[in-house]
């Protein structure tokens, strides 16, 4: 192939990886926004979704498109229900100081890891797409599972979009952000609040890791470049912005996969590292965040 296919396969490649990337992202933002704590074990939580994912399409067998559903429904509210139960015991209990809970939610990202080592194992381990169609292009053959991908994390993210601005959970929501003493002073029941969001953060990861385990497998250490490109995310598009995450994660994503296809991988994470250093040095509040007043 010559220049111009392979460019497109980098494209299509990292538009897959911005897509994960944004839903993974949105869920550490959404936390970040609302409770204004940093959560180290989102990426614990992402792999979490993972291997539960590898668990119920094993458990539910026959088709994997059954299985695939199952998983895609069960693994993201088992997630949620840790992550709901760890904000309750862990965080509400440090009154969500945010080193405090930096700390707390480190030793949360060791439990989680060492739990599925133990009980899942150190082997990486598949899930069989719910179909296998590849789309005839010009140069060459793609999958159509990893073009659902992308278009689910549209729908998803559209989805978002309208419950954070049109609906009454997300007025809750950005009121809780604003001032927390104000929201309780009106009513809003902020712990349930601190205690939603925590667990819906923890579903769009595992959700994410549901899309794209059977392209990469599911393992016990898979969580450490979720993380850490979900707050390259976080930084470059702005705390809080979903049309900054969304942004960001393109380009994270694609330039990751064209520069990975034409340089090497190496290279496209030291120019998202450099990127966040400039943007962190030039524009701390991100592209689209607002500025601290």
């Amino acid at each position: 192939m010559g220049f111009g296919p392979h460019l497109l396969l980098a494209v299509l490649e990292g538009l897959v990886t911005s897509a994960v990337l944004a839903l993974t992202a949105l869920g550490l933002s959404l936390v970040f926004g609302v409770m204004r704590v940093v959560n180290v074990a989102h990426g614990e939580l992402f792999m979490l979704g993972a291997v539960l994912a590898w668990a119920v399409a094993t458990a539910v067998g026959g088709s994997p498109a059954l299985g695939f559903v199952a998983a895609l429904v069960v693994a993201p509210l088992i997630v949620g229900a840790v992550a709901a139960l760890a904000e309750r015991l862990v965080l509400r209990r440090v009154d969500y100081d945010p080193e405090a809970t930096i700390v707390a939610t480190i030793g949360l990202l060791y439990i989680l890891q060492q739990l599925a080592l133990t009980f899942y194992g150190a082997d990486a381990r598949p899930v069989p797409p719910p179909f296998n169609i590849r789309l005839a292009l010009p140069w060459f053959g793609y999958s159509a599972y990893k073009l659902s991908i992308v278009a689910t994390s549209a729908v998803l993210l559209l989805l978002s979009w309208l419950v954070l601005t049109h609906t009454r959970a997300g007025l809750i929501m950005r009121a809780t952000q604003y001032d927390r003493e104000t929201a309780q002073a009106f009513g809003i029941p902020v712990g349930r609040v601190y205690a939603a969001v925590f667990a819906i953060g923890a579903m769009l990861a595992a959700i994410a890791a549901v899309l794209i385990v059977p392209i990469s497998q599911a393992h016990y250490l898979m969580g450490q470049d979720p993380l850490l490109l979900s707050f390259a995310v976080v930084i470059i598009g702005g705390l809080g912005s979903l049309r900054g995450t969304v942004v960001a994660a393109l380009l994270i994503g694609v330039s990751d996969g064209v520069i990975s296809m034409f340089f090497s991988p190496t290279l496209a994470k030291l120019i998202a590292t450099l990127a966040v250093a400039m943007v962190l040095v030039f524009r701390p509040q991100g592209l689209f965040g607002k500025a601290a007043r």
